[in-house]
């Protein structure tokens, strides 16, 4: 993320999700992120990027972009971490990260032809599979576990 970049708008008290930034009142989440991807791509077009927009580059980029986000809990304890979004410069950093990483995941399945709403819910079934529901959680285990 470059540090002269504007801070993410904040949502107005009476703004449902779908009608923020970017949002269109009755537009579906399917039909946004679509249309985001769209514009993606035509930020990079317009600007002769697309040369550079391989798997490779994207996937690299994507993972700088993960570790900028990682950055910023770096030295964090636990409790400090879920309180990141009480304080409006890292919340704005934290959501300026994620933008960055998902703009690059976007791009990334542009390029290749992944639909990343259907690898999402295929990769869900699977785990749900892999990971049936057995009895009570247990609290301290993990999935790797």
């Amino acid at each position: 993320m470059n540090e002269t970049q504007e801070p993410a708008p904040e949502r107005r008290p009476d703004e449902r999700p779908g009608e923020g930034p970017g949002g269109r009142p009755g537009e579906q989440p399917g039909e946004r992120l679509d249309r985001l991807q769209r514009r993606l791509a035509e930020f990079a077009a317009a600007r002769g990027w697309e040369p550079y927009h391989t798997p490779k580059n994207l996937a690299v980029a994507l993972s700088v972009e993960a570790s900028e986000l990682v950055e910023i809990f770096q030295w964090l304890t636990p409790e400090q971490s879920a309180k990141v979004m009480e304080k409006a410069e890292t919340a704005h950093r934290v959501a300026d990260e994620v933008a960055d990483v998902l703009a690059y995941l976007l791009q990334f399945c542009e390029v290749l032809g992944v639909d990343v709403l259907d690898a999402l819910a295929a990769k869900i079934e699977r785990n749900e599979l892999r990971f049936p529901v057995t009895g009570a959680p247990t609290p301290n285990r993990h999935s790797s576990e």
